[in-house]
């Protein structure tokens, strides 16, 4: 095992990000002392977890002087490098997007710095968030600080190596198919996917049929989490759903909770993940939790639909880059994979119809499990995170995809319906890698799952690298 982290004895210490404002707040330490903390974490380990596509510290020092207002009151954080940050270039994590700084930030861009968040600079992410692994073909891998042989997941791998490995208290993430829970379950983390529409929607996917993309934060404690969505609900309450409101500790309701535990491909757990589901059974029920085993209601077509529509977004970028990326988008240095995805959806085109309608079916069939279960339990992945170059964007791509179905086979239902989920670090492999263990709940009921989230985070504390 490999562990690259940096907490150590400074004003960050081992506070998560609410504890981190707090001291802020009483000043026991100010906002520069904790960023100058952040910067020399930084330095430390990313040289081995390569996690930042920007450094943009000689902004943020300058900011570290002046007031914050929001719950996270001059904690540093990072953008996750899809999302538009004024003076930071977007890449996307391609070569083929032109280098030329947001003007201006997008919506959700601006709910972060309302928090009271400093962002340091861009988390790195693979070629336009479309695979599970921060890996590129023309740049060295984003590695995971528990062993950096292994992936940090994806999309949002940079963010999670980095609050992973103490760097941040708190970072961006984005979910279009599991990209917030799945680096979350890789590095150990808190991942939650907010209800589509509770935070502001990203700009690139909210003009699509289905609006697959919720924007949140990955953390390591359920408080942080619970704080970063009620800060946002208290300035932009979402328009037709239940409030979250101030979740600060577990709930009182005994739970039906429907376990699904067989992936959708047919294919099988492997036998840590399988160890690991069982254990959160066996927690779940000496709380007085009901777990129920049940079929996913959704049918193994949903795979063809969903693959078929992700295949649309490579397509959409791969052959109209120059205008739905912009001006100075060099088609030429667009990765295999996104190629081999963009030339799936150009065989299959004529099933888009189709594959919208499989999808709003299957919507409905996964919602179905509420009308008789509060939460549904399932593993975050059919299987461990994998070594670097398993499903390198160089690969095959036949291989590679076919490789990414059998292991994002749970995530996916939760975009495509827009349900609230989270992955929590629940349990390890037998050589001490993070197991990340998966609930959902239905349209708007965040505060079920964050309650039940802190529970559990109590029954069962979660691993810390700096331990191991």
């Amino acid at each position: 095992m490999r562990h690259v982290h940096a907490f150590r004895d400074d004003a960050l210490g081992e506070f998560d990000a609410v504890g981190v404002a707090r001291r802020i707040a009483s000043g026991e330490v100010s906002a520069r002392e904790v960023l100058d903390a952040s910067l020399a974490r930084l330095d430390a380990v990313n040289p081995q977890l390569n996690a930042v596509a920007v450094d943009d510290r000689d902004r943020a020092v300058a900011r570290a002087d002046g007031s914050f207002g929001g719950v996270f009151a001059g904690v540093p954080s990072a953008v996750k490098n899809n999302t538009a940050f004024a003076g930071i270039a977007t890449r996307n994590g391609s070569a083929a997007t032109p280098d030329v700084k947001a003007s201006e930030n997008e919506p959700f861009a601006d709910q972060l710095v309302e928090t009271g968040l400093n962002m340091i600079g861009a988390t790195t992410t693979p070629a336009y968030g479309l695979t599970a692994t921060t890996e590129f073909v023309d740049r060295d891998p984003t590695r995971n600080p528990w062993d950096t042989d292994f992936s940090s997941g994806a999309s949002s791998g940079g963010a999670a190596a980095l609050v992973a490995s103490g760097v941040l208290p708190i970072a961006h993430a984005n979910d279009g198919g599991g990209s917030i829970r799945i680096p979350a379950a890789a590095c150990g983390l808190v991942g939650f996917k907010p209800t589509r529409g509770r935070t502001a929607p990203a700009e690139m996917a909210k003009s699509l049929p289905i609006d697959l993309v919720s924007n949140g934060v990955v953390t390591r404690s359920v408080r942080d989490s619970a704080a970063f969505l009620a800060d946002v609900e208290r300035r932009h309450p979402a328009a037709g759903m239940p409030a979250i409101g101030d979740v600060q500790g577990p709930g009182d309701k005994r739970l039906r909770i429907a376990l699904v535990n067989a992936p959708i491909t047919g294919g099988l757990l492997d036998r840590d993940t399988d160890k690991a589901v069982n254990g959160t059974v066996e927690l779940l029920e000496s709380l007085g939790h009901r777990v129920t085993t049940v079929p996913l209601p959704v049918d193994r077509s949903f795979i063809d639909d969903f693959s078929d529509y992700w295949a649309l977004m490579a397509f959409g970028i791969d052959r109209l880059g120059r205008f739905t990326i912009g001006k100075g988008f060099d088609n030429s240095q667009i990765d295999p994979f996104t190629r081999g995805l963009s030339n799936r959806f150009a065989r299959r085109f004529y099933r888009t119809p189709l594959a919208i309608r499989g999808l709003h079916k299957g919507t409905a069939a996964f919602r179905s499990l509420f009308d008789d279960f509060d939460v549904v339990l399932s593993p975050t992945l059919a299987h461990v995170t994998p070594e670097i170059g398993v499903l390198s964007p160089a690969g095959d791509f036949d291989e590679v995809f076919a490789k990414l179905v059998d292991y994002v086979s749970f995530t996916p239902a939760n975009n495509v319906s827009g349900t609230p989920a989270v992955s929590l670090p629940l349990a390890q492999t037998s050589t001490g890698l993070p197991i990340g263990i998966h609930f959902s709940a239905d349209l708007g009921d965040e505060r079920t799952l964050l309650e039940l989230s802190y529970e559990l985070e109590a029954a069962r504390p979660f691993a810390r690298i700096q331990s191991a």
